[in-house]
């Protein structure tokens, strides 16, 4: 039952096979129930029959790869489109077509819930006419109403109020209205019945049906305490330092660095060890009298660098006695707030020499700890503690050191999580790629793959060789469209496919065929750009390899003599697409000729296009081939020169297959 309301709620995408003038070379039963338009009726006709009159049929035949357009139905009405374009590689020649998938774009449910957040948003927001009249604005807005009555309905920034010059918001406002540009950040100071204040205000755009701009929205954030101020550039630095890793050493670091100088002068972040990766488990002393579990260093961070000596470097086994107020705040949840340190005897500091050691030593007089905590889990303790700075921490501190904690906190947690996916499916992916590669007797093969380094996780690259009847070996190498979990698994299973379909014997248009009609069926089926596939069998007895390609990069082809080609193969369509027939292409590779499958993401980069990619793997392969005297040698070449230490944007395999002399 679940699997059926699964399905119930997924929508097919329709999809389009458009040539480089735009015209429609494949059309998907989807795409049918979508417009009303049958292939019949489409096929060799233009994109533009079915946009609406003065509609805009650029993002079809220049596809931006994504985009929102307005669809004309058969039966006269429309419907908006998400569309989303792929470009296809069809192969040397130069020659580009598009597939084209979209899905209706409907509208978003949550619009009472965002118009409730932003009613209650702490943060002063307002609405102005064109006419620069207060139209509508929040509760916080509402309260600065004394100091700026400005925040009046039906009131307008050209009226005069003493104290208060709104010139310069006036030309700001009037320039979004202009040009539909935000301002943000500019900086207002004003004096009123009394009050100074001092505004940091961002002026947002709101455009109408026809997208003109017809008012502006301004958020207003009061700066009138400097220390206010100083507190929001702190939240903000670590937002950016939190947003740029998802590495779990390295979120720990960031929070210890961005608190310090500005709140505290020493802070530390520790992490119990089962949740920081490739770390060796150890048993810290005393752990098997109090059976708690065992701490590591993963932050640290002072004003003065070296000081106080630290007994516990990043990484190391950290003590974390039972009744110090690091285990309690991890056991109680609630923070340990101390804005006088009592060092007197008989407290906690000794049963805890090591840390008692640094008071004395530094001055330390005021401390805060707080418990890493993020949907339910406790992944860890921050200290904060002042030495230099003689002012105690005061509950301001605290709730700023509450926030940095639970912003960093849900950063952990993500980290943690990605980095349990990202193993999980690397190693899925390991186990589902061959073990034992083998070639056969006339064909000697290598292969490499890579991983992404990159946030989107491991995707699902793969490559193969099967032996079949008479010595031929098949060389397959593929691509599957997305990352993660899911990638793999879908890899694994077009595997498994190629391999029993490999097993009938069919030539590789045949192959091919099948798969993409299995994989279209299939309730669990791919995206609508699918996955690519290359599917090559080399017969010995005539020296032809015959291939054929599923939107896959051509191979590259090594001489003997180290000219290098890629030969124009016939067009075919991802695989899981369901549009249906690929053709094979036969060429003669005489002994020593070298074969290389590869995926993308070892010639695509965001520098780099697929041509440029293509030329580079080229003159790599002429250089490595003639000199290298194994496959193997030339893996590594063709890794090194065009990876190198450079972290891979996607994942990476190739596959090498040559051609051996057995005459």
């Amino acid at each position: 039952m679940g699997d059926d309301i699964e399905a119930a709620g997924r929508t097919t995408p329709a999809v389009a096979v458009l040539d480089g003038t735009g015209t429609v070379t494949g059309w998907t039963q989807a795409a049918e129930e979508l417009t009303g338009y049958l292939a019949a009726d489409i096929l060799g006709r233009p994109i533009a029959t079915l946009l609406p009159p003065g509609g805009d049929e650029r993002p079809f035949t220049h596809p931006p790869r994504t985009a929102r357009v307005e669809v004309r139905r058969r039966d006269g009405g429309r419907v908006a489109v998400r569309a989303e374009a792929a470009p296809l590689i069809l192969g040397g020649d130069g020659q580009r077509s598009w597939l084209v998938s979209a899905v209706p774009d409907t509208a978003d449910p949550s619009a009472d819930l965002l118009k409730s957040l932003v009613s209650s948003f702490p943060v002063a927001m307002a609405i102005w006419d064109e006419d620069l009249r207060c139209v509508w604005f929040n509760e916080a807005a509402g309260q600065l109403s004394d100091g700026y009555p400005y925040y009046r309905i039906g009131r307008s920034l050209t009226e005069t109020v003493d104290g208060i010059d709104t010139r310069a918001v006036q030309d700001a406002m009037r320039g979004v209205l202009a040009d539909g540009r935000p301002t943000i950040d500019r900086e207002a100071r004003w004096s009123h019945a009394g009050r100074e204040r001092t505004l940091s205000i961002s002026l947002l755009p709101l455009q109408g049906a026809d997208g003109r701009t017809i008012g502006v929205c301004s958020v207003a954030l009061d700066f009138s305490n400097s220390k206010a101020r100083d507190h929001l550039t702190l939240l903000r630095e670590e937002g950016v330092r939190l947003s740029s890793t998802l590495d779990v050493m390295d979120t720990a670091q960031a929070l210890a660095e961005v608190a310090v100088p500005v709140l505290a002068d020493y802070v530390t972040v520790d992490l119990p060890e089962a949740i920081l990766p490739g770390t060796e488990p150890q048993r810290r002393p005393g752990a098997e009298r109090t059976g708690g579990p065992v701490f590591r260093r993963a932050g640290a961070a002072s004003v003065r660098e070296g000081t106080p000596a630290p007994p516990w470097e990043r990484g190391e086994p950290v003590s974390v006695p039972p009744r110090s107020p690091f285990m309690r705040v991890m056991q109680e949840r609630r923070p340990h707030f101390e804005p006088v340190l009592d060092t007197s005897p008989g407290t906690w500091l000794e049963l805890d020499p090591d840390r008692a050691r640094i008071v004395h030593a530094t001055g330390m007089h005021s401390l805060i700890v707080i418990a890493l905590e993020a949907r339910g889990d406790v992944l860890g303790v921050a200290a904060f503690a002042r030495t230099s700075n003689p002012a105690p921490f005061t509950r301001d501190d605290l709730l700023l050191a509450e926030e940095l904690v639970t912003r960093a906190a849900l950063s952990l947690d993500n980290a943690r999580q990605y980095t349990r996916q990202r193993l999980t499916a690397l190693t899925l992916q390991r186990d589902l790629l061959p073990h034992d590669l083998r070639g056969s007797g006339t064909v000697e093969v290598a292969s490499r793959y890579l991983p992404s380094d990159t946030n989107e996780g491991v995707g699902g690259d793969w490559y193969d060789t099967i032996g079949l009847p008479g010595d031929r070996l098949a060389l397959v190498v593929g691509d599957v469209t997305g990352h993660g979990i899911n990638a793999a698994a879908t890899m694994g299973r077009l595997r498994t496919a190629v391999h029993t379909l490999a097993y009938l014997d069919l030539p590789p248009d045949e192959l091919l065929t099948h798969l993409d009609r299995l994989i279209a069926k299939d309730a669990r089926g791919l995206d609508a750009t699918g996955a690519t596939c290359l599917y090559a069998v080399h017969d010995p007895r005539t020296g032809r390899c015959t291939m054929a390609t599923a939107g896959h990069p051509p191979p590259a082809i090594v001489t003997p003599y180290g000219e290098v080609t890629f030969p124009s193969l016939p067009a075919g369509t991802p695989i899981g697409v369901g549009l249906g027939t690929f053709e094979s292409r036969d060429l003669h590779l005489p002994a020593g000729t070298l074969l290389a499958l590869y995926t993308d993401g070892l010639i695509e980069t965001r520098q780099a296009d697929l041509d440029a990619g293509m030329a580079r793997l080229g003159d790599t392969l002429a250089r490595a081939a003639p000199r290298a005297a194994t496959l193997e040698q030339v893996c590594e070449a063709v890794i090194g020169s065009i990876v190198g230490d450079t972290p891979a944007e996607d994942d990476i395999a190739l596959l090498l297959a040559r051609i051996r002399d057995v005459s």
